[in-house]
């Protein structure tokens, strides 16, 4: 069945996580290759809410490695739904129990950490580095980058391994939200091949596109959950602006 003809029931990579709450190998390494899929979101994020006299990608390393500690997945529940609803909350309070560690420390007290508790994955309030645009909308904005962006190096890497190669380089602008691809008639000059057979490669490699791009979300969903809705929050998420 092709990912396009319906739910995808496989377990994903986010199920693995909250089947086992992080206690086996697989589960371990599903998180490890979810966070390092995702690292570029949480840094936008980081850099929009700001850190202090630190480094964003500094705090996004000890916030990852936080994560990946055999204790890090302890609020890790079923009921959590998406990954990136986790993530975002994660780092929410990730830096909230920085923030109350500072302030103790100032006043001599010790680091008192925050439960990450079920529902608060988008209480926690924090101060932003500017007014425009939200650091949530950042967020959501890059992860979308990040599933686009792997979905294009899988498709790549399949036109590759099958030969198709320099077809590929030719006709992915035809994948793009906002390049000019030309005209096909050109396209077809160059790979020498008739325009008909051009119109035909660029909707298989359209259709391909759209069922990696749905695979790769299918991912950071938990079983049962349908790939539909996450595809329309990522193309909202596209159209908004990204970080300045």
């Amino acid at each position: 069945m092709s990912p396009s003809d319906g739910p995808i029931f496989v377990t994903t990579r986010w199920t693995q996580v909250l089947a086992a709450r992080g206690d086996s190998e697989t589960a371990r390494a599903a998180l490890s290759e979810l966070c390092s899929a995702y690292y570029g979101p949480v840094v936008a994020f980081l850099t929009h809410t700001g850190c202090g006299d630190e480094e964003p990608r500094e705090v996004a390393h000890e916030f990852f490695a936080s994560l990946l500690r055999r204790d890090g997945l302890g609020g890790a529940e079923p009921a959590r739904g998406r990954f990136r609803s986790y993530l975002l909350g994660a780092v929410k309070h990730h830096i909230a129990n920085r923030c109350r560690h500072a302030g103790r420390e100032k006043r001599g007290g010790t680091a008192e950490h925050l439960p990450l508790q079920s529902g608060t994955d988008t209480t926690v309030e924090l101060p932003l580095a500017d007014d425009s645009p939200k650091p949530e909308e950042i967020f959501d904005h890059e992860w979308a980058v990040a599933v686009v962006e792997r979905a294009l190096a899988a498709v790549e890497s399949e036109a590759v391994e099958a030969g198709n190669g320099r077809q590929y380089a030719e006709l992915k602008a035809w994948l793009s939200f906002d390049a000019d691809p030309g005209s096909q008639a050109e396209a077809s000059a160059r790979l020498g091949v008739n325009e008909g057979a051009i119109k035909v490669a660029v909707h298989r490699l359209r259709r391909r596109f759209r069922e990696s791009v749905r695979s790769e979300i299918a991912q950071t969903l938990p079983a049962g959950d349908d790939p539909e809705a996450e595809m329309r929050h990522l193309i909202e998420a596209l159209a908004r602006q990204g970080p300045a």
